[in-house]
């Protein structure tokens, strides 16, 4: 996705070469005449790269305008859902034919699948029914496809992700989750370890006893949780106080050995079997991690595999067993 303002400069990129440059082009051209259209390129030499790689295959761009009271609103609303991280999916209407339907114009749906904002329909066609067909619930977190004509460009929603644990495990997690669109949450018992100046990016930094914090701290469907406290005994009360509260994810730093304890433990302190069975223990995928840097790099990468795929994560070590 690229801005190009009046004046020629730009803000995002479409991957450079030619093909970025003639859109620039065209784009300018769009705004003096006020019409939005779909610009088409055939990736030959025409358009490859300077040192002459050619990817092939087509392109096809929508270049709009941004003028006029309805395309601000629309665009506004579509930046809005970005920012605040709520998920929406745009569909954009690029080929007549195929859809039967003007071309362009775009819809906006929320999380939710309801259609907030549009631009360009055609007030007598029934566009937005087709459209609303072939729409995938964010929930499953679709990739951008295509379908009878029509694009359909999938942003997704934001998962909160509560690190319960500041050390140098977790700092390094947080640094590495927020710039994978998590929304980082901290947690542990000493406040000057939940600082801003060691958790810059986070949006909560939240200092106090585990067993005063957790039961009141909001668990939704989509909070990811990991432990990744100092210590065993810290570990087993985070766990405690999160594995039957309905996370999408609950992951456990740790030896076979201690996890294997902790799980006991919680067996008799009445947490169900089921509950530890979902838990993510040892955490991270196997990369053969021995940095604290490597770790948090495994520990997230479970997390987006998990995120994106629908709780699938390759190459994850053997589980650790819970029995009664």
């Amino acid at each position: 996705m690229m801005l190009v303002f009046p004046d020629g400069s730009q803000a995002g990129t479409l991957g450079g070469g030619c093909v970025e440059a003639e859109v620039k082009r065209r784009a300018l051209a769009v705004l003096h005449e006020g019409k939005a259209e779909v610009a088409k390129f055939q990736l030959d030499s025409d358009y490859g790269w300077d040192d002459g790689l050619i990817c092939g295959g087509r392109m096809q761009i929508l270049i709009d305008p941004i003028q006029d009271q309805n395309s601000h609103a629309y665009f506004l609303r579509l930046a809005e859902a970005i920012e605040q991280g709520e998920g929406a999916t745009e569909a954009v209407v690029f080929d007549e034919s195929a859809s039967g339907h003007p071309a362009p114009a775009s819809f906006l749906f929320n999380a939710d699948d309801e259609l907030i904002a549009m631009l360009y329909p055609d007030p007598i066609d029934n566009a937005h029914a087709v459209v609303t067909e072939e729409l995938r619930p964010l929930a499953s977190r679709p990739r951008p496809y295509s379908a009878r004509g029509i694009g359909y460009l999938p942003t997704q929603s934001r998962c909160r992700l509560v690190i319960v644990g500041g050390g140098h495990v977790g700092k390094e997690v947080a640094g590495l989750a927020a710039d994978l669109d998590f929304d980082v949450w901290v947690v542990d018992d000493r406040e000057d370890i939940v600082s801003e100046e060691r958790f810059p990016r986070a949006e909560r930094r939240i200092g106090g006893k585990i067993e005063e914090v957790l039961p009141v701290l909001p668990i939704t469907p989509d909070t990811y949780c990991l432990i990744v406290t100092r210590g065993h005994s810290h570990d087993e009360q985070a766990l405690y106080h999160l594995a039957e509260r309905g996370a999408r994810y609950i992951g456990l730093i740790g030896s076979r050995r201690k996890i294997k304890m902790i799980f006991e433990d919680l067996l008799q302190e009445g947490i169900s079997e089921e509950a530890l069975e979902r838990v993510y223990a040892p955490l991270g995928i196997d990369i053969g991690s021995q940095t604290v840097s490597e770790i948090a790099v495994s520990i997230c990468a479970e997390l987006v595999s998990h995120r994106n795929r629908n709780g699938v994560v390759p190459g994850r070590p053997e589980a650790v067993q819970v029995s009664n």
